[in-house]
């Protein structure tokens, strides 16, 4: 398959710094553009922003997005200290409302999520967070993109150079040379997750929710 193009969400916080950054870096990402509410401080070749204060403009950029072949859609927020009407806003209607908006400018492109380790497809578990970003899930492979793929990564190690990452995260990424080997189904790197995401929407993969292992192999073959 030739280069793809790739939409990215989320590129100002850790996850989306870290597949941005592994996009840039990779020979077969032709082109990227993100979409965000506030600019990243970063040129490249490959690089363009859209910036909008609300990231469910996308429609605006009309025509100019038939030409990608994959969004990455890493925005997301902590589900601490919020209740379950606020954090569904926040995740499930707004990843909803821009994969449909996108979907009616572009059906031909692949739509990777990131959702994460011990998410509940049931939607019906105790935990809240799980049980929303199930639904999130769901509801996404109903779509009728080219193809959907549900990214369930545990601990992700930050790439190089982030500048995205919060103080408990940076402790544990010190520690990562030793936590990974204790369980390698658990820890990843922001690398692995990004080339997972490209080769996914390059060759495809035989499941559509891809939990650690999964991300791990991908990123292997690429």
């Amino acid at each position: 398959m030739h280069k793809i193009k790739v939409i990215i969400t989320g590129a100002t916080g850790m996850v989306g710094e870290g597949v941005l950054q592994e996009c840039l870096n990779n020979s077969e990402v032709e082109k990227v553009l993100i979409v965000t509410r506030k600019e990243y401080p970063i040129t490249h070749p490959k690089l363009k922003q859209m910036i909008f204060s609300d990231i469910l403009n996308i429609d605006q950029l009309g025509d100019e997005l038939v030409d990608y072949n994959a969004c990455f859609f890493c925005a997301g927020v902590s589900s601490v200290g919020m209740n379950e009407d606020k954090y569904t806003k926040l995740t499930y209607d707004l990843t909803l409302n821009f994969s449909k908006k996108l979907l009616e400018i572009n059906k031909d492109i692949v739509f990777c999520y990131v959702s994460g380790s011990g998410t509940d497809s049931s939607e019906k578990g105790k935990v809240m967070w799980a049980r929303v970003k199930g639904k999130t899930e769901n509801d996404l492979l109903k779509l009728p993109f080219k193809a959907v793929y549900n990214f369930r990564p545990g601990f992700m190690r930050p790439s190089p150079g982030a500048k995205n990452v919060k103080g408990v995260l940076k402790f544990i990424s010190a520690l990562y040379p030793i936590l990974r080997p204790l369980n390698k189904t658990y820890f990843l790197t922001l690398e692995e997750v990004g080339k997972a995401m490209v080769a996914v929407s390059r060759n495809g993969y035989n499941k559509h929710i891809l939990e650690t292992q999964d991300i791990s192999f991908l990123a292997s073959q690429s």
